[in-house]
């Protein structure tokens, strides 16, 4: 039925997971062949069962089906999830005490590609040099055989649970607009929410993975326009987002403004600093300094990290933090919460935040140091040019003696602002980020990096 793809698309084997267009860069030959390759390999390690799911996407359950079958003939029994979020694939993981896994899903990206996000074992989501090493073990083709078996796990009713115990509300019954953007977190958004006491208005709440109404990255302001209206229309006191998968959220205040995650986290850390004994956090190369001057103000440290859900993730895992994200919309809570990435925790923990307050979001977020930042701007450059191109804009901020961090990419710092030029693991495309003290000066970034993307960019 299925064949092992010997020509399989090396540029789909990205920086934290498999990604690329269906059926051109991903079909279920592929699917098959990674899951051949997937478990031949947690075999020869030891394995012996690896969970399974995937999200609404239209193409999601054909290259499950190939992936599974792949799995089965290496020999591994499959613990199969169906259709799941991927905070409920990393649930399922933890709760059955089975750390090798894959989910079938291509997070917030358009609605024609797909991918796999996947483990062998208890460090977590694979990256970087592991994600190359896998693909030359697929390359090599000397798979295990075998005959493994498949069984059916529910992990709605845990999930759930996992949510009823977690909160405490106050008396403030909030009004919120939920968003799922027609994505996988539809099929439990509603349930989970109206568990709690909150005035819930839903849109876009019907998984339809076409994404018919706006791309589900609730990070891009522009896909926010309606949650921003209903929000206005209903008088609401907040609207959150989700996107595809459901690992990340977005913010809308009650008057349709856009709240970044780095702000988001800044409210969170003042909520939580003073009730865990480790004052560290995590925050990406993106975030503002805003950021890093709060957690300083307020006696803590900040940890500047690399940008990458499977990094990021592992860092707050491994340091022991209480709380960390990243300006894309993960976050990872652990001081009462497993610390996997999901959107709608993070919704709920705001909510729960508004609950025991009188303030308004734009209130919680009074005294930060501000500066004038741009979005997330992306540029589109080939996967075996991009690099190429950060490679010499590092080139170009040592020739100008400008003081630099390598961490991701290329931030160059200022007195009085940054730039961040850097390769996007997940697409063919290099993002640019830029703040500063003034507007002016934000343009004056803005303008010298930019001409030297799009110069080195040919």
């Amino acid at each position: 039925m299925y064949r092992y793809k010997q020509d399989i698309n090396r540029n789909i084997f990205r920086g934290y997971d498999i990604r690329g267009i269906y059926p051109i860069e991903i079909d279920s030959d592929t699917a098959y062949t990674i899951g051949r390759g997937f478990g031949s390999y947690i075999r020869s390690i030891g394995k012996t069962q690896a969970v399974i799911g995937h999200d609404n996407r239209l193409s999601s359950d054909e290259l499950y089906t190939a992936l599974k079958t792949g799995i089965m003939e290496s020999g591994i029994d499959v613990i199969s999830l169906g259709l799941v979020t991927t905070p409920m694939y990393y649930y399922a993981c933890i709760k059955l005490k089975v750390y090798s896994g894959v989910m079938v899903t291509a997070s917030h990206n358009p609605k024609d590609d797909n991918g796999f996000k996947f483990a062998f074992d208890e460090s977590g989501n694979c990256k970087g040099q592991e994600i190359q090493d896998f693909l030359a073990y697929i390359l090599e083709g000397d798979f295990i055989s075998g005959s493994g078996s498949e069984e059916s796990y529910n992990i709605e009713p845990d999930y759930v649970e996992l949510f009823r115990t977690n909160f405490n509300f106050g008396e403030r019954r909030v009004k919120a607009v939920i968003d799922p953007g027609n994505g996988t977190t539809s099929i439990i958004a509603k349930k989970l929410y109206e568990m709690f006491p909150i005035d819930l208005v839903c849109i876009n709440d019907d998984s339809d993975g076409t994404f018919p109404n706006h791309h589900p990255d609730p990070c891009v302001e522009k896909n926010l326009d309606q949650l921003k209206k209903k929000v206005i229309e209903v008088g609401a006191d907040i609207g959150l987002a989700f996107d595809g998968d459901g690992d990340r959220m977005g913010l809308v205040t009650s008057n349709g403004t856009f709240i970044p995650t780095d702000k988001y986290m800044i409210i969170v850390i003042r909520d939580i600093i003073d009730k865990v004994a480790n004052k560290k956090f995590l925050y990406d190369v993106k975030c503002s300094k805003s950021l890093s001057d709060e957690i300083e103000k307020l006696g803590g440290e900040g940890i500047c990290y690399r940008t990458g859900n499977s990094y990021t993730k592992a860092k707050v895992r491994d340091d022991d933090l209480p709380f960390g994200g990243e300006l894309s919309g993960h976050v990872y809570f652990r001081d009462r919460w497993p610390g996997f990435d999901s959107g709608l925790y993070a919704g709920l923990r705001m909510l729960e935040i508004l609950s025991n307050t009188d303030k308004s979001v734009e209130e919680l977020l009074e005294g930060i140091n501000e500066y004038y930042s741009t979005e997330e701007l992306k540029f589109t450059s080939p996967d075996n040019v991009k690099f190429g191109v950060v490679e010499k804009i590092g080139e170009y901020a040592k020739e100008q003696g400008y003081n630099y961090l390598t961490i991701d990419g290329i931030k160059v710092l200022f007195d009085d602002g940054w730039a961040l030029v850097r390769a996007s693991n997940t697409g063919p495309n290099i993002t640019a980020r830029f703040e500063a003290s003034t507007n002016e000066r934000l343009e004056e970034l803005q303008k010298e990096f930019i001409s030297k993307i799009e110069e080195f960019n040919m």
